[in-house]
């Protein structure tokens, strides 16, 4: 399993109690430390150095996985990091394999606050403030799609607070 997001020690705990082996990254704390921009280009936009991103961040020494908890991440990285993180997964994740997503619906308003997200035992995902990242971008439905149009299998969800909760099966 890949706990995609900023660290959670309750993930950490609870996922383990039920026997299961987590890997964790935080694309978006990676992402955010500057490392990886290398220049501007002539309108003066950040370059990146995807790759060394990638085999930093999301380096999984081959192995796969069955579950992804991808979290709100996708809304915060850079632009040009994001299809990349969303191809590099796909790989990592067996077929069958589910990724449970969440995505803002606007990019303005109190909702958007970077957050840690919890898991608990019911139905509820515990969310608690975190860093102070700035979204990058809130995706329509469509373009969720798009962005997973290699995948097999999708489900989208309304959850509460503006928010999109989505489930892709690879």
């Amino acid at each position: 399993m890949i706990d995609a997001g900023a660290t959670s020690p309750v993930n950490i705990n609870y996922l383990t109690s039920l026997g299961h082996s987590i890997f964790l990254a935080d694309p978006v704390g990676d992402a955010m430390t500057g490392d990886w921009q290398k220049g501007l280009d002539e309108s003066e936009s950040p370059i990146w150095d995807v790759e060394g991103y990638l085999n930093q961040t999301l380096s999984f020494a081959g192995r796969s996985f069955d579950v992804v908890l991808l979290w709100t991440a996708l809304d915060y990285l850079p632009e040009p990091l994001v299809v990349p993180v969303v191809d590099h997964l796909f790989h990592a994740v067996n077929p069958g394999g589910q990724v449970l997503a969440f995505f803002h619906t606007r990019a303005k308003g109190d909702e958007t606050a970077y957050c840690r997200f919890h898991v608990t035992p019911g139905d509820e995902v515990e969310v608690q403030i975190g860093q102070p990242y700035p979204i990058q971008r809130a995706f329509s439905n469509r373009s969720i799609e798009r962005l997973f149009t290699r995948w097999s299998g999708f489900k989208q969800f309304l959850a509460k607070d503006s928010v999109s909760e989505v489930i892709i099966t690879r």
